[in-house]
């Protein structure tokens, strides 16, 4: 049988992907001044990296090269495990460049994804090896088709948890233009118990890690956030995600909203702007952690105006401060990430620098917490630590970032896999 062209050069293509072997990952043996594990720092330790895992890790003098090895000195330098980006955007860019409204309503799907593509590269190249990307808002399921390129060596990138469209109530997200006009979502809509189940499995045939639901929003342009799902639909998305394998994550603001999707069972909540010691207590006993984001309110304060260190705090930004100043002292788990996508990609350290100078965080806790913490909450046993059998991401900061979290900044390398992506 006489096969269409288009076929025939598909599996041509197929066939020459399959005879192309990468080579093999040489390993490293990597001799910083520190290796800080993801919870303590080691003075004088050095990591044994072979083929796209950790062999071994310990007192530089106790660790010898094998055959064949390259050996990286690296005076004055802090090995860590590559950072984990709690909640990122790389379909999005900065609102002070292009609206979010515009951004949806009138960029093309193929100009996101190529930005995005830049995006993916800043961000490695800023030490994150992992990012949760959660919603690719209005761009469909372009997230997954990222990840799959990163994943495949086509483009360099973090490894990626994506979301793709996130879960909205039907009238409760945006863009929202005149009445009597329908513009493209930056969400996929879905109500009431058919439809709830039809969206959950749909993104999760479609690619989704994690499921992510707006457990609250403005119902009009000028409104107040209010909640948005009911207690049984959100229940619902959370079992039916769950009996897929799937986590829920929820956007949620209110302490209504947080309320409900903490008794649903998610795994974080995002944002939590008015959330309060009794919604922090709850969200304890059940397990559920905030991310604060704190960068992503910090950084549209100034797109509205706000000339920071010159200007009185906006109410916004004094009730984060008194939200998160609750959430520490209640003892709640708290997952890390800025909302990167609402300010640039590769200036993800943002978040954490702001946790600690603003917030009341220590350098250690918030190290930690972009590291090991995140691997914990995120269910990603391979990575955020640095110890034999796990993934060999790994970054490499001038200084000491257990003491300056500026440090951070300083990226110097980045191994991701046991392949050095940047020196």
């Amino acid at each position: 049988m006489r096969l269409p062209l288009f076929t025939s050069l598909f599996l041509l293509g197929l066939t020459s992907l399959a005879q192309t072997v990468a080579p093999p990952t040489p390993a490293l043996l990597i001799r910083p001044a520190a290796v800080f594990d993801g919870e303590t720092l080691h003075p004088g330790w050095a990591v044994l990296t072979e083929g796209s895992t950790i062999k071994a890790v310990g007192p530089a003098a106790q660790l010898t090269a094998p055959a064949g090895a390259r050996i990286l000195e690296l005076p004055g330098l802090t090995l860590l495990p590559g950072l984990i980006e709690g909640h990122s955007h790389l379909l999005l860019h900065p609102y002070n460049e292009t609206s979010w409204n515009d951004q949806v309503l009138q960029e093309s799907e193929a100009l996101r994804v190529a930005r995005a593509t830049a995006h993916a590269h800043r961000t490695l190249e800023a030490g994150f090896t992992t990012v949760r990307d959660l919603g690719s808002e209005g761009a469909g399921y372009a997230d997954v088709g990222l990840k799959q390129a990163i994943d495949r060596g086509l483009i360099p990138g973090p490894r990626m948890v994506v979301a793709t469209r996130a879960l909205v109530a039907t009238g409760s997200y945006g863009p929202k233009l005149l009445s009597g006009f329908d513009v493209p979502q930056g969400a996929q809509e879905a109500d009431g118990v058919d439809g709830i189940i039809r969206a959950v499995r749909e993104q999760i045939g479609k690619g989704a890690d994690v499921i992510k639901v707006y457990a609250d929003y403005r119902w009009g342009p000028n409104e107040p956030s209010r909640p948005t799902f009911s207690q049984d639909e959100l229940n619902l998305i959370v079992q039916t995600a769950r009996s897929a394998g799937r986590p829920v994550v929820a956007h949620a603001s209110t302490p209504e909203g947080m309320r409900r999707a903490t008794l649903a069972g998610v795994q974080t909540i995002e944002h939590g702007d008015a959330g309060t010691p009794e919604i922090f207590k709850l969200m304890k006993q059940r397990g559920v952690a905030l991310c604060p984001t704190v960068a992503a309110g910090d950084a549209t304060s100034q797109y509205r105006g706000w000339r920071k260190g010159q200007d009185p705090e906006p109410e916004r930004i004094q009730q984060k401060k008194q939200t998160v100043k609750a959430a520490l002292q209640s003892g709640v788990d708290l997952a890390y990430g800025g909302d990167v996508g609402v300010f640039a990609h590769g200036d993800n350290v943002r978040e954490a620098e702001l946790l600690v100078q603003e917030y009341g965080f220590t350098t250690l806790q918030t190290l930690r917490g972009f590291t090991a913490g995140n691997a914990r909450i995120f269910q990603l046993p391979d990575r955020g630590r640095i110890q034999p059998g796990l993934l060999a991401d790994l970054v490499a900061v001038a200084g000491d970032p257990t003491k300056d979290i500026k440090a951070l900044r300083q990226v110097r390398l980045v191994i991701k896999g046991g392949a050095v992506v940047k020196e």
